[in-house]
């Protein structure tokens, strides 16, 4: 497999990271993650993008426009999806790192330090936030096993090790990720930008993270349907265009 030259590494001093949560539907817990996200010791910017929720959630995004100058919210006319919603929120940003952030509570925001850290510290330019490297509560087996099956993958496709190809946590450098063309709508961007980055020649580093996961009854939207259009996304990445 064909890999771009790799660029020599250097650390970061006081980074301003940016923060992409994409959101649709989630006014019960928008409130909370964002606190919880404003109490994370980084310096950041928050770029919120609205796919469209027919809740109370832009009414929400609406009251933190209007009261944080660090925070920018897009919306969609149209349902699109999460995939492009973090498209939509890479088009914006302007940090030194680029970190998606989920808008419910599956994950710790007090673990985006650990997850930025070793690009902060010049060690590479793509971190993911390993979930099996840390603790997972609450997970369904057949979920569990569809993680490992599409982390497996991505080693025999790619040559490069990974324990959690599909967490949320996925942080860059601002210039890879923005460099990369990614064509996902829905939940498709985690192998996506995965294979794509993997194909330019960076190198994931992947640090533990607590992951808590919620049912379908509590708001989770991922399903099964999404493991085989991730199988097949990770497939014609390796051996297609792209």
């Amino acid at each position: 497999m064909k890999r771009e030259k790799s660029i020599p590494l250097a650390p970061l001093s006081d980074p301003l990271v940016s923060v992409i949560m994409p959101i649709f539907n989630e006014q019960e817990l928008l409130p909370r993650v964002l606190d919880a996200v404003r109490a994370v010791p980084l310096r950041m910017e928050l770029i919120l993008v609205d796919d469209h929720s027919t809740d109370g959630t832009a009414a929400i995004l609406a009251a933190e426009a209007a009261t944080h100058p660090d925070t920018r919210v897009l919306r969609h006319d149209e349902n699109c999806g999460k995939g492009a919603a973090i498209v939509t929120g890479l088009r914006a940003a302007t940090g030194d790192i680029v970190i998606i952030q989920d808008a419910d509570m599956e994950y710790d925001p007090q673990d985006m330090v650990r997850v930025v850290a070793p690009i902060i510290r010049g060690e590479t330019r793509v971190a993911y936030g390993s979930r099996f490297l840390g603790e997972v509560v609450g997970m369904r087996l057949p979920n569990r096993v569809a993680n490992h099956l599409l982390a497996w993958l991505v080693t025999v496709l790619y040559g490069h090790r990974v324990t959690d190809e599909a967490t949320a946590y996925k942080a860059f450098r601002r210039e890879v990720i923005q460099g990369i063309e990614l064509k996902c709508r829905r939940f498709e961007f985690c192998p996506e930008v995965t294979a794509k980055v993997l194909r330019r020649g960076e190198r994931i580093v992947e640090v533990p993270v607590v992951y808590r996961a919620r049912t379908f009854d509590e708001g989770k939207k991922i399903g099964y349907r999404d493991f085989f259009v991730a199988v097949k996304t990770l497939v014609t990445c390796r051996f297609g265009r792209f």
